[in-house]
C-alpha cells in the first residue's frame, strides 16, 4: 500500500526528472522540497515506489525515475494543472480568431498546439458519418470551366475546377445551382452521392453530357468527404527529444505517419469523467508507440460532430501543462468552430 507521502514523492520525482532527463535520489528530493523527514525516511518511500513498479533505477546510481506505471498513476492523482498564461490564452484565439475556413482554422490548431507544448499535435478533421450537405455553389470560371464548392453542415468546404463541354451562361448555371441544391441540401453524405447520379436526367439532352461531368466532379467530392483524416504539426519535436527514446526514433516517426493507427488509437482511448484521455507508454505498444504517450480530448462543431485532438511525445514530458494547452485548445477551437456554422 503506498502511503500519501509516497505518492508525493513519487510526484516530485515525476516532475524533477520530466525537467531534467536525471534520474532522482533522496538527497535531491530532501534538498530541493520541502518533505520536513530524513533522506533516509524518502529512501523508504522510494524502495516502497520501487516495491510497486512505479519508479526503477535505470543504472547502478541511486537515483531513480518513473515507470510507466509510475506515470500512470502520476497522471490520475494530477489534480494541479498547471494552467496557461494570460499570454498563451491570448495567442490561441488570436492565431486561431485569423482562420478563413475549416481547413485553415485546422491546420492553425496543431502548429499552436505543438508551439504550446512541444509535442506533434494531432487533430481529427469533425466525424463525417453523420454530416450532412448544407450548401453547394457553382461559379463560373470561363466559358467552358467552373468551380464546385461543396459545403456541409460541420464547416469542411471543399473546391474542385471542373471543364466541361457546353457553354457554361449565367442562366444555365442558375438551374444548374438550384436543381443540385434541391436534389441533396440536408442529404448525408452517402445519400447525396446517390442522388447525384439522377441529376442529368433533370436537363435536356443538349446540357446532360456537361451535366454529368459536373455531378461526377460533386460525387468526388462527397466521397473525398466520407474519409476520416488527421492533420499533424510538430514531429520535429520528436527529433529535439530523442534521448528519450531507446534505439532508433524512426520507427515512431514511420508510426506517426500512419494515420490509420493514430486514428485506431484515437478511437480506443477511453475519455475519464472530463472526457480526457491518456494513453502512457507500454498501453501503447500494439500500435508501435510503446515509448510515447498521447494526450487527447474532443472539440464539437456546430452541427454536433466529435472528433479528437491531441498531442503524441515521450513518456518523459510535462503531462500537466500539455494536458492544460490541450483542454484550452480544444475548448476555443469548439467555441470557433460554433459560431462560424
Amino acid at each position: 500500500m503506498v502511503s500519501e507521502r509516497s505518492l508525493e514523492v513519487l510526484r516530485v520525482i515525476v516532475q524533477d526528472y520530466v525537467a531534467s532527463r536525471e534520474p532522482v535520489g533522496s538527497k535531491s528530493i530532501v534538498d530541493r522540497h520541502s518533505f520536513g523527514v530524513s533522506a533516509a525516511t524518502i529512501r523508504n518511500d522510494m524502495a516502497l515506489l520501487e516495491e510497486e513498479e512505479l519508479i526503477a533505477a535505470p543504472h547502478t546510481s541511486s537515483g531513480r525515475i518513473p515507470t510507466d506505471k509510475g506515470y500512470r498513476v502520476f497522471v490520475d492523482q494530477l489534480a494541479d494543472l498547471r494552467p496557461l498564461t494570460p499570454a498563451q490564452r491570448t495567442a490561441i484565439e488570436t492565431f486561431l480568431g485569423e482562420s478563413s475556413d475549416l481547413d485553415h482554422v485546422l491546420t492553425r490548431t496543431v502548429r499552436l498546439l505543438s508551439q504550446l507544448t512541444h509535442q506533434v499535435a494531432l487533430v481529427q478533421y469533425p466525424s463525417l458519418s453523420r454530416s450532412r450537405i448544407r450548401h453547394v455553389e457553382l461559379v463560373r470560371l470561363a466559358a467552358h470551366r467552373m468551380m464546385t464548392v461543396l459545403i456541409t453542415d460541420t464547416g469542411r468546404v471543399e473546391q474542385r475546377i471542373v471543364d466541361v463541354t457546353a457553354e457554361l451562361d449565367e442562366q444555365f448555371l442558375g438551374q444548374l445551382r438550384t436543381k443540385v441544391n434541391a436534389l441533396i441540401g440536408g442529404l448525408g453524405l452517402a445519400e447525396a452521392a446517390g442522388k447525384l447520379a439522377t441529376l442529368p436526367s433533370k436537363f435536356a439532352p443538349d446540357r446532360a453530357a456537361a451535366v454529368e461531368q459536373v455531378a461526377t466532379a460533386l460525387v468526388d467530392q462527397v466521397l473525398a468527404n466520407r474519409q476520416e483524416k488527421l492533420v499533424m504539426a510538430g514531429t520535429a519535436n520528436l527529433v529535439r527529444t530523442e534521448e528519450d527514446f531507446t534505439g532508433s526514433i524512426y520507427p515512431v516517426i514511420e508510426a506517426i505517419e500512419e494515420q490509420v493507427t493514430l486514428l485506431r488509437l484515437f478511437a480506443e482511448m477511453e475519455p475519464d469523467q472530463n472526457g480526457f484521455s491518456v494513453s502512457i507508454g507500454s498501453e501503447n505498444a500494439s500500435f508501435g508507440l510503446g515509448e510515447t504517450s498521447v494526450l487527447a480530448t474532443g472539440y464539437t462543431t456546430s452541427g454536433g460532430e466529435l472528433s479528437r485532438l491531441g498531442v503524441i511525445g515521450p513518456t518523459r514530458m510535462d503531462y500537466s501543462t500539455n494536458i492544460a494547452a490541450v483542454r484550452a485548445v480544444a475548448r476555443y477551437l469548439s467555441r470557433l468552430l460554433g459560431e462560424e456554422n
